[in-house]
């Protein structure tokens, strides 16, 4: 177990050891910790062996600073310069609450940017400082379009955040596959059978075999309906920033010493224009109430609304610590002890 403070300066350490600056180090760190907080450590500190891993392949470069762009009052562009991912997400968020401060909403699109860990984080930030958001990243294929039997399209990212009653912020965060790739790897070491509504083999027929899923394609969820969603990502956080989309973005595991020149896309909305503080909150309570007094088809597992799994965990996490895999606190020392 590590606390909060604790495991983000290790953090932050550790990117400075990979040559990047200290500030950006930070807000770098910031965004994988909350990850961890969340429980989704695939998203959290774990993360900086594979940065490292790009960065001494060249794939990103430590030392970039991501230049902002006013394209309109309420509308800024980011050219990430293929720095750290979460970095160019920190300069993003920053510059659609800016935005938003002034003009009640604002809106940043990023490209030339990487991996920028869990999209929830950056909305859990924007409702600690009484935002609404909605942020979402485009991503390398591996998902087949409906009736497909090749990727064309990436597992994005989207999630929606907004303030809640003394942090019982909603934060709903997603990607648009029906599972991610790591369950399916996890039922193969296992031996185990997949539902077939999972992946499709690689000639794109559902499988409930995990090896033959893993030479196919991921499934959207909801058919037809989330292959339209996941488009949907594309088009506002790759096509419309400038970014790479669809099969234009560069695969991490196959070419990682190319620029991924993934986008984002950020909206924040100035809840303060729209009522106090209390009025949110009370509305919100409301709004939470209607759904946990929903009758439950099983009374051992009430009706809860999206995130609150996560933000039971980042509770009870900054009350007893977080739990990081002594492997991951090893490599953090390592790249920590290479730090300026």
């Amino acid at each position: 177990m590590i606390d909060e403070a604790g495991l983000g300066e290790l953090a932050a350490r550790a990117l400075a050891g990979l040559g990047m600056e200290k500030a950006d180090a930070e807000d770098a760190a910031r965004i994988l910790v909350l990850g961890d907080l969340f429980g989704h450590h695939t998203h959290g500190v774990s993360r900086v062996e594979s940065y490292g891993e790009r960065i001494k392949l060249g794939g990103i470069d430590p030392r970039a600073r991501p230049a902002v762009e006013e394209a309109a009052p309420a509308l800024a562009r980011i050219d990430g310069r293929n720095a750290l991912g979460p970095v160019v997400g920190m300069r993003a968020l920053e510059s659609a609450i800016g935005i938003a401060r002034t003009q009640g909403t604002g809106i940043a699109l990023a490209r030339n940017s990487n991996h920028f860990g869990a999209a929830g984080a950056y909305c859990w930030l924007a409702a600690e400082a009484g935002f609404a958001s909605v942020v979402a990243s485009n991503a390398s294929v591996t998902i087949a379009p409906t009736g497909g039997r090749e990727a064309r399209l990436g597992n994005s990212p989207i999630a929606f955040g907004v303030p809640g009653d003394d942090g019982n912020h909603f934060v709903l965060d997603m990607a648009l596959s029906v599972v991610a790739r790591a369950k399916i790897r996890a039922a193969a070491a296992r031996g185990a059978t997949i539902p077939d509504t999972w992946a499709t083999d690689r000639e794109g027929r559902p499988t409930s075999d995990p090896k033959a899923a893993l030479d196919g394609f991921l499934l959207p969820i909801g058919g037809y309906k989330g292959y339209g969603l996941a488009l949907a990502v594309d088009l506002l956080a790759g096509m419309l920033p400038g970014a790479a989309y669809l099969t234009h973005v560069n695969s991490w595991s196959e070419q990682p010493r190319e620029s991924g020149n993934l986008g984002h896309f950020f909206l924040a909305i100035d809840t303060s224009v729209l009522g106090s503080r209390e009025w949110l909150a009370e509305r919100m309570r409301d709004f939470a109430r209607i759904l946990h007094e929903t009758p439950a088809a099983d009374p051992a597992a009430p009706v809860k609304l999206p995130g609150e799994n996560e933000l039971a965990r980042m509770q009870q996490q900054r009350r007893d610590g977080i739990q990081v895999d002594a492997a991951v606190l090893r490599m953090l020392q390592e790249r920590a002890a290479g730090a300026p």
